[in-house]
């Protein structure tokens, strides 16, 4: 069974609080997972990877900065938010879910972590105004399903000069179909992190223009 030495290693400059965040997951999900069905059981022997790294992956092709705002759509157990708010203590995050029970977990190991930079709400995705700087996701739905979802909610000024604000969206696969005539930018995981898993995640990178004038 892997361990969360797996996240220390792609992340080496972590402080020791958040070496203890992350070492914390594992009995919080465990926990969490007896009475709710938060991940998939079978999951669990791979949960740094699966979920943990995964969500993380999204860190590897863009640092937030401090003061952003960041909404996770279709968030379930708090993936990718929970990860991510642990690497960027500084980076605010609002984690959604139409679920209830999946966000009642999220406010749990928030709180149980000690996460002051991640508000949970329960509700759908066109509920939630905004801006955000940046939308994450973890494969959630089609891409030109979602993009209805955000459209609008995409703050107008870029905190980071070099970075526009947009969506970044964990996906697997073959994207062309699905990205359509999207200017999208992919990035491979594969190339990041070792592991059959990872042969086919990527990272799609969306600008607010594109969300913006996205007609589906």
């Amino acid at each position: 069974m892997q361990t969360v030495e797996l996240i220390y290693g792609h992340f080496p400059g972590l402080s020791q609080k958040q070496q203890d965040q992350f070492a914390a997951l594992f009995d919080l999900y465990t926990e969490w997972n007896a009475k709710i069905n938060v991940i998939s059981r079978k999951d669990m022997d791979s949960f740094y990877e699966k979920h943990v790294l995964h969500s993380l992956g999204i860190a590897k092709i863009y640092s937030f900065k401090p003061g952003q705002k960041v909404l996770d759509v279709g968030t379930g157990g708090g993936f990718p938010g929970i990860p991510l708010a642990i690497l960027f203590p500084e980076t605010q995050f609002h984690l959604v879910d139409s679920i209830g029970k999946k966000i009642k977990v999220v406010e749990a190991v928030a709180e149980a972590l000690g996460l002051e930079n991640i508000k949970a709400s329960h509700g759908r995705a066109e509920q939630f105004k905004g801006p955000y700087d940046f939308v994450v996701s973890r494969a959630v739905t089609h891409m030109q399903r979602f993009l209805p979802w955000i459209k609008g909610k995409i703050a107008s000024k870029n905190l980071d000069p070099d970075r526009v604000n947009g969506l970044l969206y964990l996906k697997g696969g073959d994207l062309a179909e699905e990205l359509g005539p999207l200017k999208a930018r992919i990035s491979a995981l594969s190339r990041h992190f070792d592991g059959e898993f990872f042969e086919t995640k990527k990272v799609v990178y969306l600008p607010k223009s594109e969300i913006n004038n996205f007609r589906g």
